[in-house]
């Protein structure tokens, strides 16, 4: 049964490319079938995993999406990247801006890309939608295709009134479009665990939604190599295996594979 996972934080600069990356990869290194897509305009997803010129693809997102609403044939794999470290990409490139605008004039606008999904995600034991910083209707219509959220949170700003704006888009998708749509769990990334300002904000992220949402336990740390992996193209575990990031995305990796059980262990908990 193919889970279909969406990244998602209208604030930008929180870790959502380098988490899809990451873990996306992490599943594969577990005998995952991954597909990544790149729902950003922007491309970052695109280009941290090697393909440095998106806009320069022939075929992105916003051609599948096209040909979607077009109803026009999508042959198999079509646009599909495929990734030495063995997930597969879905890239996205600056006509993803375009789609912005044109979802917003057609029927059925929000289930464009779960329409999608549908053909293609049989093929997978994970989807992950790495969102873009915003709730458009690119942004719903990944809601709308996945199964769960993932919401990656910097711990040195915590966005309290913007969790708040994208738990509210979540519960209207969920009561309109995607009734079977759940929070996986807000992921901590950026912890620099040296200042006590880190723990703090750790502890006030889940004393503030730990009644509303799952936290992972699971920390990413702040670090370098994390960072100078989206220039090389490659994963944490190719460019640093042995480091604190590394262990991090490792410990995530097996936290959302066993997620269903975790959640309905802390959902009990919450209930006594």
């Amino acid at each position: 049964m193919t889970k279909v996972i969406a990244l998602a934080n209208q604030k930008g600069g929180v870790g959502k490319t380098t988490t899809a990356v990451n873990l996306g990869i992490g599943l594969a290194r577990q005998g995952k079938k991954v597909l990544l897509i790149d729902a950003d305009a922007q491309g970052n997803l695109t280009d941290s995993l090697g393909w440095n010129e998106p806009d320069k693809l022939p075929v992105s997102l916003a051609t599948i999406m096209s040909k979607v609403i077009m109803e026009e044939p999508i042959v198999p794999d079509e646009g599909i990247l495929h990734h030495a470290e063995g997930v597969d990409l879905m890239p996205a490139n600056i006509e993803l801006s375009a789609m912005e605008v044109s979802l917003v004039n057609i029927m059925s606008r929000e289930i464009v890309l779960r329409n999608y999904l549908n053909e293609v995600k049989d093929k997978y034991d994970y989807v992950l939608i790495d969102c873009m910083p915003s709730l458009g209707m690119v942004t719903v219509n990944a809601l709308a295709a996945a199964d769960s959220v993932i919401i990656p949170v910097q711990s040195h700003y915590l966005p309290a009134k913007g969790m708040s704006q994208l738990l509210q888009t979540i519960n209207r998708v969920k009561k309109n479009i995607n009734p079977n749509l759940k929070i996986e769990g807000a992921l901590l990334t950026m912890v620099d665990n040296r200042t006590n300002f880190a723990k703090e904000i750790s502890s006030l992220l889940r004393d503030s939604y730990g009644d509303k949402l799952r936290i992972f336990k699971t920390e990413i740390p702040l670090a370098i190599k994390a960072a100078e992996t989206s220039a090389e193209g490659k994963s944490i575990y190719t460019h640093d295996a042995h480091g604190k990031a590394a262990a991090a995305y490792e410990a995530l990796t097996k936290e959302v594979m066993s997620g269903g059980k975790q959640r309905e262990k802390h959902e009990a908990d919450l209930a006594r």
